[in-house]
C-alpha cells in the first residue's frame, strides 16, 4: 500500500479525519504561540521594529511560494489590487499586534486575539452574507465578555505584566479587525482558487507594502537597534514560525473552515500562559484565568455550532479545485507583468 493510498483511507474514516484535522490545528496553535513568544523576547530585548519582523516572512512566502507559481507557468486567478488589499490587511494586522508586545503581556496579546471571532461575524455576515444562528452570536458576546475581563484586568496596576497594557489592548483590538480583514478574505481565496497562489501573492504584496511602511516608520528605530546573537536568533525564530503559520492556515481553512483556526486560538492562550509563567517567571493575575474559562465556554460554543453556519453566497463544488491554467510558450506582456508581480 502506497503512501497515497494510506492518505485515502485515513481521510475516509470520519473520527480519523477529525483525528488529522486536530493534529493539524494543533500544529497551528504551536506556531501561533511561537510566534507570540519571539515576538515577547524581541521587544523584552528592547527592539522596535514589528514592521521588519514580518518583512522576512513575506520574503520567504514570496520567494518559495512564488517560485513554484512561476514553474507552474500558471495565470493569476484573482486581480492583482485584490491581493494588494488583502497584503496590505495582513500588513496592517502584524505590526498592530506586534507593536502592541511593547506596551502589555504575552497572555493580554495572544486571549485579546479572540476579538477576531467577532470582527469575522461581523465581515461574513455584510460581504459574504453568512447567516449565524442565535447559539453562534452567543457564544460570540461569551468571548467579548471575556476579554472584557482582560480588560479589567489590566487596568489593575501591575497586572498587565507591560508599561501600558491598555493601549497594547486597543492596539491588538485594531490588529484583529485587519487580521479578520485578511482572514476572510484569504479564506474565501483558497476554497475558490490555488492556494499556492493566494500565500505566494500575500508574500509578494505584504513584501512590498512592508517595505513602503518601514521606509516611513521605522528606519530611525532600525539605526538604533544593537544587534546581538540574541536578537538575531528571535527574529529568525519568527520568521520560520510565521512562516509555517502562513503555509499551514490556508490550508486548515480548506479542509474545515474557521472551526479548526478558532480552536487554534484557544489552545494558544494556554502556551502562552505556560510561557509567561516558566520563561518570564512573571505571576498571572486570578482575573486571566476567569477570562480564559469565559473564552473557552464561548469558543467550544461556536465551534460546535459552526456547522450550522451557511452561507447564502454558496461556493460551488467545482470551484474547490480549480484545473491549472497552463500558458502557452509565448506569453504577452500583459501576463508577463502579472506573473513576475
Amino acid at each position: 500500500m502506497d503512501a497515497s493510498a494510506i492518505t485515502s483511507w485515513w481521510i475516509s474514516h470520519d473520527t480519523l479525519r477529525v483525528l488529522y484535522l486536530l493534529f493539524l490545528g494543533q500544529i497551528v496553535s504551536f506556531t501561533v504561540a511561537l510566534m507570540s513568544f519571539n515576538s515577547s523576547l524581541i521587544a523584552n530585548l528592547g527592539v522596535d521594529a514589528p514592521l521588519t519582523q514580518s518583512l522576512f516572512t513575506y520574503a520567504s512566502l514570496a520567494l518559495i511560494y512564488g517560485s513554484i507559481l512561476l514553474y507552474r507557468r500558471q495565470k493569476l486567478q484573482v486581480s492583482w489590487y485584490w491581493y494588494l488589499l488583502l497584503g496590505f490587511a495582513d500588513v496592517q494586522g502584524s505590526y498592530l499586534i506586534n507593536k502592541a508586545y511593547q506596551f502589555s503581556s504575552i497572555t493580554s496579546v495572544t486571549l485579546m486575539d479572540c476579538w477576531t471571532i467577532p470582527w469575522v461575524i461581523i465581515l461574513t455576515w455584510i460581504f459574504l452574507s453568512t447567516r449565524y444562528s442565535l447559539r453562534q452570536l452567543l457564544s460570540a458576546a461569551f468571548c467579548v465578555t471575556g476579554l472584557g475581563v482582560v480588560l479589567l484586568s489590566d487596568t489593575r496596576v501591575g497586572s498587565g505584566g507591560g508599561s501600558k497594557p491598555l493601549l497594547g489592548d486597543i492596539l491588538v483590538i485594531a490588529g484583529t479587525l485587519f487580521y479578520a480583514i485578511s482572514n476572510v478574505g484569504e479564506e474565501f481565496c483558497v476554497k475558490t482558487n490555488d492556494r499556492v497562489e493566494v500565500v505566494s501573492m500575500l508574500g509578494v504584496y505584504g513584501f512590498l507594502v512592508s517595505i513602503v511602511e518601514i521606509s516611513v516608520l521605522e528606519v530611525k528605530s532600525l539605526e538604533y537597534i544593537k544587534w546581538s546573537t540574541n536578537i538575531v536568533i528571535a527574529f529568525v525564530g519568527y520568521a520560520l514560525s510565521s512562516f509555517m503559520f502562513y503555509t499551514l492556515v490556508p490550508f486548515v481553512l480548506k479542509l474545515s473552515g474557521s472551526t479548526m483556526f478558532t480552536l487554534s486560538i484557544l489552545t494558544s492562550d494556554m502556551w502562552a500562559v505556560l510561557i509567561r509563567i516558566f520563561f518570564y517567571h512573571q505571576q498571572v493575575d486570578g482575573l486571566y484565568y476567569l477570562a480564559f474559562a469565559i473564552v473557552v465556554i464561548g469558543l467550544i460554543i461556536y465551534s460546535v455550532s459552526e456547522k450550522d453556519c451557511v452561507p447564502v453566497l454558496a461556493i460551488k463544488e467545482e470551484d474547490l479545485n480549480p484545473e491549472y491554467q497552463v500558458l502557452p510558450d509565448t506569453i504577452t506582456s500583459s501576463e508577463n507583468s502579472s506573473l513576475a508581480v
